[in-house]
């Protein structure tokens, strides 16, 4: 079972989110949310990118330096990146200063692009990975079947930095599954959002 505990006001939360007042506060409010506005996709899948080796508090106390970095994470303007900003990223202190992973958004935001041309939007290709049922919120986990397959799909499309580990955290922040704990005060909150929410097509 993935663990729990209790938050500063009494209630139950999952365990992962209780050092700090900003993760409480991004749990509560962010985490398993369902989201279909692709700025936002392309932001979280990025981020993520950035997470790997890292732990993700590291990433969300800095997530306002990232946006401001990269134009707010809109793909189309990231995608006309230049090497001049490039180089002018790995000076910027308020961020992760690494070379591959910055040259990574760039080159996936292209093939963001290319994907709104051909889905209809980035939600639409996403989503199609969400799983009908799963075990989520049961059992902690790295990766599954469906991360997998959404991995591989993102890299036949030419995506870097996007392998199942990284996937899955995706699908979790972005709603696609619902891993708060069973006991979680946020889990039927998220459960309520998702049966409102309508999947791209």
């Amino acid at each position: 079972m993935i663990p729990t505990g209790l938050g500063p006001d009494g209630h139950t939360r999952c365990k992962w989110c209780l050092a700090t007042d900003r993760y409480i506060h991004y749990h509560d409010h962010e985490w398993g949310f369902p989201v279909a506005d692709d700025r936002r996709l392309f932001e979280k899948i990025s981020l993520e990118a950035f997470q790997s080796g890292l732990s993700w508090y590291t990433i969300l106390q800095k997530r306002e330096n990232f946006r401001a970095a990269f134009a707010q994470f809109d793909f189309h303007a990231v995608a006309r990146f230049t090497e001049a900003d490039v180089q002018r990223l790995l000076q910027d202190a308020g961020i992760v200063r690494h070379r591959g992973k910055i040259e990574a958004v760039i080159h996936n935001a292209s093939r963001a692009l290319e994907m709104v041309q051909q889905e209809g939007s980035l939600a639409a290709f996403f989503w199609r990975f969400a799983p009908e049922k799963s075990d989520a919120g049961i059992a902690l986990q790295a990766q599954t079947p469906e991360s997998q397959a959404l991995a591989k799909a993102l890299k036949k499309r030419g995506w870097k930095f996007v392998g199942p580990t990284t996937a899955y955290a995706f699908m979790q922040s972005m709603g696609m599954v619902n891993d708060h704990a069973p006991d979680c005060m946020t889990r039927s909150l998220v459960d309520a959002a998702k049966q409102a929410f309508q999947a791209p097509q």
